[in-house]
């Protein structure tokens, strides 16, 4: 390693702690268990949870969790670069290293895997649902976040882009867990 790679990882370093103090204070001050919308984005992770616990069909958990968890680690990733990118901001959070984990972890997530599975039970087209229940969340999820500031959105991004990821991360998931079916039907 040279120098200036070095050099260049120690600034990279100092600033990263620099701006992980900066969002402590900020939690401690704006966004901690004093205000009410911590208490809005706690709900937020916690009542899913428990709808997903009481409603989920026992027979095709492994299936609906295996796809939830999928949605989850896209809506993540994408939603952590987009923080990091400046695109959009969460300004209420759980923890100060967690931005958006309400969402990306529960609210989210739950929803598609419980329609996942009403459209499994009824044997209704998950791709049309899907495209509905994202358009939900772009169109009217996110204009209600953004109207009480739970969601700032910058640099040009707007509902149509989020309803896009929502369609895209779905897409994705539905797809993966479709080749992990076949792979394992394939070895029975």
């Amino acid at each position: 390693m040279n120098e200036k790679q070095l050099e260049l990882l120690n600034k990279i370093r100092s600033m990263a702690e620099e701006v992980t103090q900066l969002q402590i204070e900020y939690w401690k001050s704006f966004s901690d268990f004093g205000i009410w919308q911590f208490w809005v984005v706690s709900l937020m992770l916690i009542v899913p949870l428990i709808v997903l616990f009481i409603s989920i069909d026992k027979g095709k958990m492994l299936l609906l969790g295996f796809f939830g968890l999928n949605y989850h680690i896209w809506f993540a990733y994408v939603n952590s670069i987009g923080i990091s990118l400046g695109l959009w901001e969460y300004p209420y959070q759980i923890a100060p290293f967690l931005p958006s984990f309400s969402l990306d972890a529960s609210f989210v997530p739950v929803s598609f895997m419980l329609l996942y599975q009403w459209t499994l039970n009824h044997k209704k087209n998950i791709y049309l649902y899907s495209v509905l229940l994202s358009a939900i969340f772009a169109f009217v999820l996110k204009p209600i976040m953004v109207n009480f500031h739970f969601f700032h959105m910058f640099k040009g991004v707007n509902y149509v882009h989020l309803f896009l990821f929502y369609v895209a991360f779905f897409i994705v998931s539905k797809l993966i867990t479709n080749l992990f079916i076949w792979l394992q039907q394939k070895e029975t």
